[in-house]
């Protein structure tokens, strides 16, 4: 599917000069706790209030949601909430009752996305109803199964449709819960320039400190939204307590977000930034001819090391590759963990084409032999 005819998102959402604002607590405690983050967050710029009703967590005995217990508390708010609700649905029977307690938009969670047949069922219970449908990036860094769950609902005829970036596990150490992974949601955007996107910066940092640099980075890279955890009383929470921000912390990130035009008809700015770019090409031809002059010294290596009966895997290179190059990086000024994401895609090239010269060989010697 190449294109999505996906509404825009101002079309269901009420947007703050242009990006839609989703917020709200992790989920639903009680009448009270609802209530009072809810007023707080009903005269914010906010296009929607979010709440978790149902929680999936990793292991039993933990805080899992109040369910049909709190779509009832829901339902009695909405008479002085004037704002749409979101929820997240795992099953069939969640949409029924989310339908049901008139809930008016969903979301598809980041374990329920990484499902094919969950997903599906979903889309299947989805049939006929005209409501937003939001889906989180999977747990998984995978970007097909993220189309392939999007594929789904847009199949259910849903077309008010949004993809969430809240990040992807990783066993890594890394400052972040969940790490953004940029390259993964730009690579949907680019694939489907229609859809909207929208940043979840709780779930990818983790912690509330940090809430408000990754929402900023995430519309200086064009994200057309954000969803953001808030509770009245974010150290009392309890679920997701680190991540969540005051209804005032709220107030004052929203007011703090540099909102950046997409384009500009300035004719001395255009000239300019088209000058760069050229450049820009010129010098990644270069770094393309490098790499493959690169790789034509990884064949000979492989050629080399098959004639002498050598292992393709070398761990002291391996190390040292991994030694050197970031701190070549550094002197250069350039940033060391980029420098180490990209040598490890080069190096695990190269064993590649080393691997398949010494299975190439293998077979020619097996052919002979017969």
């Amino acid at each position: 599917m190449s294109e999505l005819s996906v509404l825009p998102l101002s079309a269901w959402l009420n947007t703050y000069k242009g990006i839609g604002i989703i917020a709200g607590p992790c989920s639903a405690e009680t009448p009270e706790q609802l209530a009072t983050t809810f007023k707080a967050l009903n005269v914010l710029d906010v296009g929607a209030i979010r709440v978790g009703v149902w929680k999936p967590r990793t292991r039993p005995g933990s805080f899992e949601g109040k369910g049909e217990e709190a779509l009832t508390w829901i339902k009695d708010l909405k008479s002085i909430i004037h704002k749409p609700i979101a929820t997240e649905v795992a099953s069939p029977q969640h949409v029924e009752l989310a339908l049901k307690y008139g809930i008016d938009i969903l979301w598809i969670g980041a374990r329920t996305s990484v499902n094919p047949f969950n997903v599906q069922d979903l889309a299947d219970a989805l049939k006929g109803v005209d409501i937003p449908v939001m889906i989180k990036n999977p747990v998984n860094p995978d970007i097909a199964l993220w189309i392939g769950a999007i594929e789904r609902i847009y199949g259910a005829g849903i077309r008010k449709i949004a993809a969430i970036h809240r990040g992807f596990s990783f066993f890594q150490k890394s400052e972040y819960r969940n790490p953004p992974t940029w390259q993964i949601p730009l690579e949907l955007k680019r694939l489907y320039p229609n859809l909207p996107l929208i940043n979840d910066p709780s779930h990818i940092t983790g912690k509330r400190a940090l809430v408000a640099s990754v929402a900023q980075k995430a519309l200086d890279l064009n994200y057309d939204g954000l969803m953001i955890e808030t509770h009245y009383q974010p150290e009392n929470a309890w679920s997701d307590a680190d991540q969540q921000i005051t209804p005032q912390q709220l107030k004052e990130l929203i007011e703090n977000l540099q909102i950046r035009q997409k384009t500009t008809n300035n004719t001395f700015f255009n000239n300019q930034l088209e000058i760069l770019r050229k450049q820009i090409d010129s010098l990644d031809e270069e770094l393309l001819g490098v790499l493959a002059s690169r790789m034509r010294v990884v064949e000979q290596i492989g050629l080399y090391k098959n004639d002498n009966n050598i292992s393709v895997f070398q761990l002291e290179r391996w190390n040292e590759i991994f030694q050197t190059r970031p701190l070549w990086a550094e002197k250069m000024q350039l940033n060391k963990e980029l420098i180490e994401g990209v040598f490890q895609l080069i190096h695990l090239e190269s064993i590649k084409k080393q691997t398949e010269i010494a299975k190439k060989n293998n077979t020619e010697n097996y052919a002979e032999k017969i």
